[in-house]
């Protein structure tokens, strides 16, 4: 039986979506879909919070370069799967947190899999960059753009144009990286910032993450503008009610959200 390229596990409000697509977690049309369905199945069973981890010796090394020999065919035509910004756009839309667990090297495609994701541990070995130059190419995942919201400009077409891999600890200073933690501190830092995640307000998480998509891509105008119809489903949420009855009786940070 063929291995599946993404596995889910349950650990209660967050889902644990394990890549294991051999040997190095090449990003392609396989890989892509295989996280697109977990995440879709991991919405529909309820999930607060998701992880995006690796069970293999890396997180990623990059995008499965046979891809490339057709999108050259294509070149001037509407693009694939692998070179869309479709793909980070599905996880920086999805009203559930994302947290990105890194370790081993995460290169080209898989540092911008793990950007679109909205916090990013990482073990401090890890070696991350966009390293597409050495093949005559820049992200393809709209990993520039993103790196320039970020870092800012320079940083942003340094870490293209000259695609060195850097450690986890230049990329949490330069606003790339949420945190950084030893090796075998990874996978329990990872599941206490997603177990935090998913006991909070989830459907003020998803408004924040809207909010946010605004105004990094349209500006802060733009998000005021849309804070007020955003911001409904808050006004209208269990948790909202849950957590003014909570600091009413017991004062802050002591509510039990339900994420409804």
């Amino acid at each position: 039986m063929e291995e599946a390229a993404v596995v889910r596990e349950e650990k209660g409000p967050v889902s644990v979506l394990t890549m294991q697509y051999r040997p190095y977690n090449l990003l392609g049309p396989t890989l892509l879909g295989a996280i697109a369905d977990e995440i879709a199945a991991a919405r529909d069973a309820g999930s607060r919070a998701i992880i995006l981890r690796s069970g293999l010796r890396h997180f990623s090394a990059g995008a499965d370069v046979v891809q490339f020999s057709a999108r050259i065919e294509q070149a001037g035509r509407s693009q694939s799967a692998i070179g869309g910004v479709d793909f980070p756009k599905l996880l920086e839309l999805l009203p559930i947190p994302i947290v990105a667990s890194v370790h081993g090297v995460c290169l080209g495609g898989g540092f911008e899999l793990a950007l679109a994701c909205d916090y990013i541990v990482a073990a401090s070995s890890a070696k991350i960059g966009s390293v597409e130059v050495a093949l005559g190419l820049h992200p393809l995942l709209g990993g520039i753009q993103r790196q320039v919201q970020r870092a800012g400009a320079m940083r942003a077409k340094e870490i293209s144009m000259l695609g060195r891999r850097y450690d986890p600890a230049t990329l949490e200073r330069w606003g790339l990286v949420n945190l950084v933690v030893a090796d075998d501190a990874l996978e329990e830092a990872t599941m206490t910032i997603a177990q935090e995640l998913a006991h909070g307000p989830t459907v003020a998480h998803a408004a924040t993450k809207r909010l946010v998509h605004i105004a990094v891509n349209q500006g802060v105008l733009a998000a005021d503008e849309a804070m007020a119809e955003i911001q409904k489903p808050i006004w209208a949420s269990e948790d909202l009610q849950i957590g003014l009855a909570s600091f009413r009786e017991n004062g802050p940070g002591l509510a039990k959200f339900t994420g409804r």
